[in-house]
């Protein structure tokens, strides 16, 4: 399994940008589909963005199309979301998660390695 860890989050007005970026362990990083999560308070996690093993395939949520991009670095060991035009919605904790597969899931389930999270706050 594949440890990894977020970083990035923090509190922005409405309208601003954060990065946010995932860091791995272990040598088997490049084999993962690595998504993003999103959490609202007490709501459950949602997909927000995937990316496959090389970077070459990518597919979102509708809610977050043309305000976020995910990408990744495989020599940095690091997939980022680039997060735009942010609205009070956006606001709780995000997850990376991987899963060693060429398919990149958009479910919970789908992934078996997660991170601790970064919160997130849009003020309005």
């Amino acid at each position: 399994q594949v440890q990894l860890v977020e970083s990035g989050g923090g509190l922005v007005q409405a309208g601003g940008s954060l990065r946010l970026s995932c860091t791995g362990s272990g040598r088997t990083f490049t084999n993962y589909a690595i998504a993003w999560f999103h959490q609202a308070p007490g709501k459950e996690r949602e997909f927000v963005a995937g990316v496959n093993w090389n970077g070459g395939s990518t597919n979102y949520a509708d809610s977050v199309k043309g305000r976020l991009t995910i990408s990744r670095d495989n020599a940095k060991i690091t997939v980022y979301l680039q997060m735009n035009s942010l609205k009070a919605e956006d606001t709780g904790v995000y997850y990376c998660a991987g899963q060693e597969t060429l398919r990149v899931g958009r479910t919970p389930a789908d992934f078996g390695s997660w991170g601790q999270g970064t919160q997130v706050t849009v003020s309005s």
